[in-house]
């Protein structure tokens, strides 16, 4: 579906502009001289484009199909989706500025540390914050 152009040029891309505008502001905040052009987060120590894919919204759309799919109230859903949302949001953030302080410090480990580490590491966060939201707030609580 994030596939169909129609999709596509109104969801996916303006919200992956708003994820290099997200990093902009927290590399900023270590005083890199970062700017966004479309979906290219430059400065002048290094440039990454964010691509479709490496957005975080095919791992928001897994966990928020997780929390809808599960048996649970639809409040508990509700909350679960939208801190879900926010928690793989800024974990995605983070996943930005890092692989760009990679590009900066270490650039040979930067394919490395795209494919097989970050990807990794968002696939098991997501599996992890949806384990937790159905541990904590979807299973009934046992009677004492």
């Amino acid at each position: 579906m994030l596939a169909l152009r129609p999709v596509n040029d109104r969801l996916v891309n303006p919200y992956t502009t708003f994820v290099a505008h997200e990093s902009r502001l927290m590399l900023n905040l270590f005083g890199e001289r970062a700017t966004v052009t479309g979906q290219s987060l430059s400065s002048p120590r290094f440039a990454v484009t964010i691509y479709n894919g490496c957005n975080g919204l095919e791992a928001i759309l897994i966990f928020i199909s997780g929390v809808v799919a599960f048996p649970a109230p639809w409040q508990r859903k509700l909350i679960g989706a939208v801190a879900g949302f926010l928690a793989i949001q800024v974990f995605n953030v983070v996943r930005v500025v890092s692989l760009f302080y990679t590009g900066v410090y270490v650039p040979q480990w930067f394919g490395v540390s795209h494919i097989f580490v970050w990807q990794s590491l968002v696939i098991i966060f997501g599996v992890a914050l949806w384990l937790l939201w159905v541990r904590r707030y979807a299973l009934p609580r046992p009677a004492r």
